[in-house]
């Protein structure tokens, strides 16, 4: 089940949540993770982003629109990256973010979206 964030508290409670569970299991995603969020914000079509829950609580993936083309962004365990998928969480992924990449390509790759 997905929610559409159209406030800011949906989005503070997902960040929270993101940086929460990034202290605790994905340490090399903390600096990025801010990154791809300001990004999301700056790029998001209005109104298209929409957070996956889980228990009542966000979770690790998120949805977006960007010119009306849909993007799925989440984090995967086994790589311990943030994946861009295009289109749907099963889609093709077109980036995979950690700390490792500098904010300068985060930031293009957003502006690519």
């Amino acid at each position: 089940m997905a929610i559409t964030a159209k406030d800011v508290q949906q989005l503070n409670e997902y960040a929270k949540g993101v940086m929460d569970r990034a202290e605790h299991h994905a340490g090399n995603v903390k600096g990025s993770a801010l990154t791809v969020l300001g990004g999301i914000i700056w790029r998001a079509d209005a109104d298209s982003i929409r957070i996956r829950q889980y228990a009542g609580s966000p979770a690790n993936m998120l949805w977006i629109k960007v010119n009306g083309k849909d993007y799925a962004f989440r984090y995967d365990h086994a790589s311990q990256q943030i994946e861009i998928r295009d289109g749907s969480q099963n889609g093709t992924i077109l980036h995979a973010i950690d700390d490792a990449v500098p904010i300068t390509a985060i930031e293009t790759i957003m502006r690519g979206l």
